[in-house]
């Protein structure tokens, strides 16, 4: 790990991937082709910088950045980080309906826009300077980046260190309040190598990504990975399915990124993808949310594409990760060794291989974990060591297995079942694309067993017979009391299963 894990060593990686290849690009949109060299990124972020500095912008001064994936973005997000101040990074369709509320809470010193928003209500009773992003190389006048090409390459920098604060992120937020995660830069950059080993990835991979670079993932791996190893991002605005395939085929990508969801749409849209048709495919990554064992090889027996499923989260980063070559299914691989990750009870006392229960990490100690509160000032969510809320075990190997969110268990009778298990249970069935097993009130067991299940298009579904083939496959009090049929399952706006919901549908079409 390194020592001054500071804006400094950002600089360092930029400056070495362009003295070593200066014409190797370092992005690509797949969507319009255009390109941007490390060359060019080293320029540009020190012609930022010195916008930056001319602004009076310093340590921990925060820049909003209100953009969708692009070229625009991703010059601005490091910029702002290699001078060493705050990026801020909001989703805005998002949180759209919760951006008075984090504007009050973040009180930027400058926001800067993308176009075609509809920020215009929004901006007008912001106070602070802001900027329209506009285009880096044609740059309209009166725009960020018209301003940036008014200076010539520059070397200015913040004295910030480590501990100040790099990035603040936004977790996704409709009615409820959306969290602010801040992390300082030893917490962000540290995680870059552990990453970049854990996926195994070099100077020769070309990264795919559509995922939102709002995100801690998506930033992590996305973007800091392949500047860290010298590497090329091919970025893509949003995914598509149409579009995903053919966009790894034409820009020759080794290393795709996914998650559950966009791999089970890939399952049921795509026909004609294979490895034999995408030769430089290593594999693809999967996170954000457990991808069932069943989806897993389906995908590889399709596709013949493996899969590695990595582990993180905003808080904290990647956590764990492993090359496709040597994916362990049912796993997402071995945790990164300065996290110091453990599996402990609920008294934090540390379990012994294969016994599941919670994940707890460490890696910084003596650090504290932070957040944003709703007065805008910065609290400590957890201090020395975090519980991720998650459960898994460790195996004889250190591989770490996945089994579900503390909040998801379903208790009944006092005996803890996780949902994932009857997930995957059912997802052998060749019927069914998507299962969601959820716990729902009984007055005898405080909880009991209810799954909703999605058809495969033309398929049959029976409830009755789904029903018989967990009891006689489950253990009876794991077995599914209900089965009950759906057309989709509701997803979180990241695409993640939101079990909380079909709770709340499960209650009103039952009249409680």
């Amino acid at each position: 790990m390194p020592i001054d894990a500071g804006p400094k060593l950002l600089r360092e990686w930029i400056a070495r991937a362009a003295r070593r290849d200066p014409g190797k690009p370092w992005i690509v949109c797949a969507d319009d082709g255009r390109t941007v060299s490390y060359a060019e990124l080293h320029e540009v972020a020190g012609r930022i910088a010195t916008l930056l500095h001319e602004r009076g912008i310093g340590p921990n001064d925060r820049v909003a950045l209100l953009a969708n994936n692009s070229i625009e973005h991703l010059l601005c997000y490091f910029g702002v980080m290699a001078y060493g101040a705050t990026i801020c990074t909001v989703h805005v369709e998002m949180n759209r309906n919760q951006l008075d509320n984090i504007f009050a809470r973040l009180a930027p010193d400058l926001v800067l826009y993308q176009d075609g928003l509809g920020l215009d209500d929004l901006l007008a009773g912001v106070s602070t300077p802001r900027m329209r992003l506009g285009s880096w190389d044609e740059p309209d006048q009166g725009t960020f980046y018209a301003e940036v090409a008014r200076y010539g390459p520059g070397d200015a920098q913040t004295a910030a260190g480590p501990d100040e604060d790099a990035v603040i992120l936004f977790t996704s937020g409709t009615s409820a309040r959306p969290k602010g995660v801040v992390l300082n830069y030893r917490e962000h950059l540290s995680n870059i190598d552990p990453a970049a080993d854990g996926f195994g990835i070099t100077a020769d991979d070309r990264l795919y990504d559509f995922r939102s670079f709002n995100w801690a993932s998506a930033q992590l791996l996305g973007a800091l990975v392949p500047v860290n190893r010298g590497a090329t991002l091919v970025m893509a605005e949003r995914f598509s399915a149409s579009r995903f395939f053919r966009h790894v085929r034409d820009h020759r990508v080794t290393v795709a990124a996914g998650n559950p969801t966009t791999i089970n749409i890939l399952l049921n849209t795509e026909a004609h993808a294979h490895r034999d048709n995408l030769p430089t495919l290593r594999f693809l990554t999967s996170s954000s949310a457990p991808l069932t064992i069943e989806e897993w090889r389906r995908f590889e027996q399709r596709f013949g594409i493996p899969i590695a499923q990595g582990y993180g989260s905003s808080e904290t980063g990647w956590m764990a990760a492993i090359p496709g070559e040597q994916r362990r299914l049912g796993t997402v691989g071995r945790p990164f060794a300065y996290h110091r990750l453990a599996i402990v009870d609920a008294d934090g006392r540390p379990l012994p291989a294969g016994e599941i229960g919670q994940i707890e990490i460490g890696g910084h100690a003596p650090h504290d974990y932070r957040y944003l509160a709703d007065d805008g000032s910065v609290k400590i969510n957890s201090r020395g060591r975090i519980r991720t809320g998650d459960l898994g075990l460790l195996d004889a190997d250190g591989y770490l297995r996945l089994t579900g969110r503390e909040k998801d268990l379903i208790i009944r009778g006092g005996v803890n079942i996780s949902p994932l298990e009857i997930d995957s249970f059912l997802m052998r069935r060749p019927e069914l694309i998507e299962v969601a097993t959820i716990g729902v009130p009984d007055p005898i067991y405080g909880e009991e067993v209810v799954s909703y299940v999605v058809g495969r298009l033309g398929a049959t579904v029976d409830a009755g017979e789904l029903l018989r083939y967990c009891g006689d496959g489950l253990p009876a009090f794991k077995a599914p009391k209900q089965i009950v049929l759906s057309a989709t399952l509701p997803k979180t706006e990241r695409g993640k299963l939101d079990r909380k919901v079909l709770v709340e549908l499960w209650s009103k079409n039952a009249g409680r």
